[in-house]
Order: structure tokens, then C-alpha cells, then sequence
């Protein structure tokens, strides 16, 4: 049996996805027949603010973030992301309305993709595809309100623990004020945290 590394790309989506529910041997044909898989560098915009989110990615390797820029131009990151995890910019994906963020890849990666207009084609040609799609866009509003839940109920330190357990080699992907800003504090409040330092 094969181990969870040495999976294809494409094997590796498939058992993300059956283990929310099985997958027919047409419904992963057409997954085939439309997904691609690419190469992308450290710091390719996926994404940019008020464009429209056309594309949903699969991470293969690599991690990548959002984010948005305030008024005085400074970044604000709202998510990371990281391998084996389903991207999208959620609100400008499913009303194909612009979006209010920017998506930005942290390393160098591998991702798998499909169009907005292939997976309206899954979910036409094969209903139940439907529950994978209620429970990933489920999945996703969740950790938008648990973030949010963070932000106000948590210390910083707190955040900064919780955000490690998440995302591990978040340190090793994105600048202190990438992570800084994610948090909701500035960056020298992190580096008071990450020395050991009362707050």
C-alpha cells in the first residue's frame, strides 16, 4: 500500500476527498480530465485585490497567505495556508464577485487547479459531488470565524501558540510581520513573545 508521500499528486486530492465521502470511478475521471498541476515560484500572486478568484487550488507542496492592504498601504494577513490544503478566495470564488484580497505563495510550489466553470460542470454532472462542496466551504467559514474568535478572545501569546500548532514551519515560511499582522499585533510584541518575554 502506497504511504501518504509517495501518492501522486492526484491520488493525494482523491484520498482527501474520499475521506469526506466516496468518489465514483466516473467523478474522479472528470476531476482527470480537468485538473492541472503546476509549478509555481516563491511569491507568485495567485490572486490580486479586485481581480476575480477564477481558480480553486489544491496544495500539493509549498504554503502561500492572504491578505489585504489597509488604507495607509500596509499588509494585513488574514490566512495561511499549507500542503494538502483546498484555496480559494472564498467569497470572490463562489459569487464570482472581485475580490477583497490578495493570494501569495510563501514558497516555491506545487499546486493542482481547476476553474470556477469546470467545478460548476462537476456539480451538474454529478450531484453528489454537491456534499464535498458544503462541507469544504463549510470547513473554511468555520476557520474564518474560529480566527476571529482569536482575535478576540486570546492573548497574544495565546494566538502565537495556537498559530504554531496549525501551521508548524510557519516561522521557516512567512516574515515575523507577515505573522505579526495575522495575529493582530505588531512585530515587536512577537518578538517579545518568541524570546520569552512578559507582555
Amino acid at each position: 500500500m502506497e504511504t501518504l508521500n509517495e501518492l501522486s499528486d492526484l491520488e493525494m486530492l482523491f484520498q482527501i476527498l474520499t475521506f469526506i465521502a466516496p468518489l465514483s470511478g466516473a467523478l474522479r475521471k472528470r476531476f482527470e480530465d480537468f485538473i492541472i498541476t503546476k509549478t509555481y515560484p516563491k511569491k507568485q500572486k495567485l490572486l490580486r485585490e479586485g481581480e476575480i478568484s477564477r481558480q480553486i487550488f489544491f496544495i500539493r507542496k509549498g504554503s502561500a497567505r492572504a491578505f489585504y492592504l489597509d488604507s495607509d498601504g500596509r499588509e494585513h494577513t488574514t490566512w495561511f495556508m499549507a500542503p494538502n490544503d483546498l484555496m480559494i478566495s472564498v467569497y470572490s470564488f463562489y459569487t464570482q464577485q472581485p475580490a477583497a484580497e490578495n493570494i501569495e505563495l510563501l514558497e516555491d510550489s506545487i499546486l493542482l487547479s481547476m476553474t470556477w466553470d469546470q467545478l460548476q460542470t462537476i456539480y451538474a454532472e454529478f450531484p453528489e459531488y454537491n456534499y464535498h462542496g458544503r462541507l469544504v466551504t463549510e470547513k473554511y467559514y468555520i476557520l474564518s470565524e474560529e480566527r476571529a474568535i482569536l482575535l478576540r478572545t486570546k492573548k497574544p501569546a495565546e494566538r502565537y501558540r495556537m498559530l504554531l500548532l496549525q501551521h508548524p514551519k510557519i516561522t521557516q515560511q512567512a516574515s515575523l510581520g507577515q505573522i505579526a499582522s495575522f495575529l493582530g499585533i505588531t512585530q515587536e510584541t512577537l518578538s517579545r513573545i518568541r524570546s520569552g518575554k512578559r507582555i
